[in-house]
């Protein structure tokens, strides 16, 4: 039985995943997991797609170089997608939106490719990682938060860090009972 928690932090490149991450995992001691770091740090691609200006991430690589550390719990997983995590790693999904013209704004001065902006905008507004997420995980540990504004932003670490501490509390009574039964 894992001590800790883990988070996906989820949504369209733009939206707040590695602020929010940072700052949760300052707040909760729980581990930052950046998925785009591991892929570039250990590998886990295929190689660089020119179109996208990205790595094109093997899954499987990149499931084996970060499974232990999941398992062991306390991991906030810092990633676009979320539908690739087997249900049992994860506690709770965060997915981040935020309005079509702050999102705009965010990726332009990121220099992203006309096709790479619009692709992530249509995303955004489809909302595809939203339904990904509900798709692959049950309801209750989906939840969706605007990041537009550094208070939204301000809010949404109190609030999942709020849970994080609910969580442990949960799971301690729970584990607490196990024992005694035991």
């Amino acid at each position: 039985m894992r001590q800790n928690p883990n988070i996906i932090v989820t949504g369209t490149p733009g939206v707040g995943k590695t602020t929010h991450s940072e700052s949760l995992a300052e707040r909760t001691g729980l581990r930052h997991v950046s998925v785009n770091q591991i892929v570039k740090d250990k590998e886990c691609h295929e190689g660089w797609s020119d179109e996208y200006q990205s790595w094109i991430v093997d899954e499987d690589k990149l499931l084996d170089a970060i499974e232990e550390d999941v398992k062991a719990g306390g991991c906030i997983i810092d990633w676009h997608a979320c539908d690739l995590f087997p249900r049992s790693w994860i506690d709770l999904v965060v997915v981040l939106r935020a309005d079509s013209s702050t999102l705009f704004d965010r990726l332009t001065a990121r220099d992203y490719a006309e096709a790479k902006l619009q692709e992530n905008l249509d995303s955004e507004i489809m909302e595809v990682l939203l339904q990904e997420a509900r798709e692959a995980f049950d309801e209750e540990i989906v939840i969706e938060l605007m990041s537009n504004t550094s208070d939204e932003m301000e809010s949404n670490v109190d609030r999942i860090e709020a849970w994080v501490k609910q969580w442990k509390l949960d799971n301690a009574s729970a584990g607490n009972a196990l024992k005694s039964k035991t």
